[in-house]
């Protein structure tokens, strides 16, 4: 079975899941399309002050230090798809009629979506004859959308965890084919947290791809009716998040 990955330029949490994943899995990595962590028409700028604007800017100095540290240290998800033998390349639009044409030369049997930003639509999405993954933070259907590690931080969730579902044109709200959940601990920062979030996923990713293989998955529709949705945060809830003793970092 053949996979292409859809993901984003993260270098603080990204390479270690792809250390993990493309090292150990038994479906073949054919290519890693990485996209601009930005949403919509965002700028690089627009999104730096959006962060500092919720966290404050001592959390948006920190972050850029990881950062700069990380690409310093030659830490990257294209360093991770060498190491693994994999061609990485940097896209703009993973929906631009170009790129389809590409991945139907390809054939991919499977398309993976890791943290990717952008929607999809739906000649993306009926390209894979297998159909698309994609992997969200969060027991699906609850917590549905941004950043679903700090909403439950904010929350005071006791059980976090990791989803893998086939994606249709709604927003998190395909099948689901996976699911891992794990304690949230006292001492978790949302740093702490999204680390041990994405060890979990790259190993439930795994799981799942071998069921694939092997002709088993099993797909559960999800009752949105039941679930929940969230959006960037806000300043009552980033209050809340400190207010339950939870740090960034």
């Amino acid at each position: 079975m053949k996979a292409v990955y859809l993901t984003t330029d993260d270098p603080i949490y990204l390479p270690a899941f792809y250390d993990r994943a493309l090292g150990a899995s038994k479906t073949i990595p054919q290519a890693v399309f990485v996209v601009p962590p930005l949403y919509r028409k965002q700028t690089a700028g627009d999104a730096a002050l959006r962060y500092a604007r919720t966290f404050g800017w001592s959390a948006a100095a920190r972050l850029a230090a990881r950062v700069l540290s990380a690409k310093f240290a030659g830490r990257s998800i294209a360093a991770s798809c060498a190491r693994a033998g994999v061609p990485c390349e940097e896209i703009v639009d993973v929906n631009a009629p170009g790129f389809l044409d590409r991945l139907r030369a390809m054939a991919p049997d499977v398309l993976i979506s890791v943290s990717c930003p952008q929607i999809f639509k739906q000649p993306l999405i009926e390209l894979p004859p297998r159909g698309v993954l994609n992997i969200h933070g969060a027991i699906l259907p609850h917590y549905r959308g941004v950043l679903p590690s700090f909403w439950m931080l904010a929350n005071g969730e006791k059980q976090a965890g990791v989803s893998i579902y086939f994606v249709n044109e709604k927003i998190d709200a395909g099948d689901r084919c996976g699911l891992r959940m794990f304690d949230i601990e006292e001492r978790d920062t949302l740093d702490s947290f999204l680390r041990r979030s994405k060890a979990i996923a790259a190993d439930l990713l795994l799981e799942v791809l071998e069921r694939m293989e092997a002709g088993d998955v099993a797909r559960e529709p999800l009752d949105l009716t039941q679930g929940s949705y969230f959006s960037w945060p806000d300043a009552e809830a980033v209050g809340r998040f400190r207010a339950a003793g939870r740090k960034v970092w």
